[in-house]
């Protein structure tokens, strides 16, 4: 169980977050959640994200409400000149600074790694890239479809048909995962040597690596041995099964599992069966099984399966839809969902992260209003009074008027 007691580990820590849309965000919001201090600098108009899904207040839909938990905004326009200077004097203030802008942009702008690292040698500065630096698609801009398409993802989805993508945004939270992870082995780095570094988290990169754990199969081997994939996920019979009433989850394992699974539905003979005796057996003879299992689990209803299956300590589950998870009894229970009172939205229901650590925050779990911390922020790095005054009549910055007050 995660420790709700203390600090958090990444109180005192200030990241400086110029990402905008999921993988960036996503990253930083973890960050927050233990305890960082982040500052989410935005340009005019604020971060697209902002303007996706249902909403009650403009500017503030669902996704960025999940994905900026615990952040503060910073408005700036970075293409004026006070945008470089503001730039300049948050990587002096940072711990870490992170940005998913093609190289060329960030450098265009002031906030390339070399310039970061110069005004804070301590700096943890993170790029999040759709492909990695040095190959022929270095500068091509990525998006999550790109990436599931280019990485193997969409041809292994759709392996028995047309090539599709995951109906999720999978690739920009794994990457953004594989940054949040990356950036904390850099901050212990920096802690032992006092040196900052700069890291590159690209996206084909990261999604590819994350498929072939499975999937790389004989090709793993120089020469290959076999075939590339992974036996399990490629037959068509391996789904959610049918079953009298419903459908359901199983997965069965071990060879123990396999035995009581046989000996349950009347079949003790292909326990001895060579075919099915040890995992890689199995593995080579996985199409039959599935169908097996297709065709057994058919014959009986959902709650007989789920007593018989349990007795043998088989893994099942239910088939949720979205809104059955915010029923679902286990998270009930465990407290996954927490209410939140938002100053603009009211009323939120926002999932916790379930690595928490150290004494809950009430407003970790609020998002900001665009702009909502500018003028504090832009204290703290130093500007002037006349400064802000100047940036604000130049509309190269921006301050939400509104001061919030948030319950947990």
């Amino acid at each position: 169980m995660s420790s709700r007691t203390g600090p958090r580990p990444l109180d005192g820590v200030r990241v400086v977050d110029l990402s905008t849309t999921f993988m960036g965000p996503y990253s930083t919001m973890l960050l927050a959640h233990w305890g960082a201090d982040v500052i989410k600098v935005e340009a005019p108009g604020g971060d697209v994200l902002r303007f996706i899904g249902d909403h009650r207040e403009s500017g503030m839909g669902p996704v960025f409400l999940n994905a900026n938990q615990g952040k503060r905004s910073l408005a700036v326009d970075l293409k004026s000149s006070h945008g470089r200077d503001v730039v300049t004097r948050l990587a002096r203030h940072a711990d870490v600074f992170v940005h998913n802008s093609r190289s060329a942009a960030a450098d265009r702008c002031g906030f390339g790694p070399r310039e970061v690292l110069e005004a804070n040698p301590r700096v943890v500065y993170c790029a999040f890239r759709g492909f990695g630096s040095g190959g022929p698609y270095e500068h091509r801009p990525a998006y999550d479809d790109v990436i599931q398409a280019a990485s193997g993802f969409a041809a292994v989805q759709g392996l028995h048909g047309d090539p599709e993508y995951i109906r999720s945004a999978i690739a920009d939270k794994t990457v953004g995962v594989m940054g949040a992870a990356a950036i904390l082995a850099a901050l212990h780095g920096r802690d032992a040597t006092g040196v900052g570094t700069a890291l590159e988290i690209p996206m084909f990169e990261t999604l590819t690596s994350f498929l072939l754990l499975e999937q790389q199969g004989g090709w793993a081997f120089d020469p290959p041995v076999g075939n590339p994939g992974y036996a399990r996920t490629e037959s068509p019979y391996r789904r959610p099964f049918k079953t009298l009433d419903g459908s359901m989850a199983v997965m069965i394992y071990t060879d123990a599992q396999w035995r009581k699974f046989f000996v349950a539905i009347g079949k003790p003979e292909l326990a001895d069966d060579p075919r099915f005796r040890t995992i890689r057996e199995r593995t080579i003879n996985t199409a039959f099984l599935y169908q097996l299992l297709d065709e057994e689990m058919a014959g009986r209803t959902t709650a007989a399966w789920e007593e018989l299956l349990g007795e043998a300590d088989i893994a099942t589950g239910p088939v949720n839809t979205v809104t059955d998870l915010f029923e679902d009894p286990h998270l009930a229970a465990t407290g996954f969902f927490r209410s939140i009172d938002h100053p603009t939205e009211g009323p939120l229901r926002l999932p916790r992260q379930p690595a928490e650590m150290g004494a809950p925050d009430p407003r970790s779990g609020i998002a900001p209003l665009y702009g909502e911390h500018t003028v504090a922020v832009l204290r703290e790095i130093g500007v002037s009074e006349d400064g802000i005054a100047e940036m604000l009549d130049a509309r190269s910055t921006h301050q939400t008027g509104m001061v919030r007050e948030a319950t947990p």
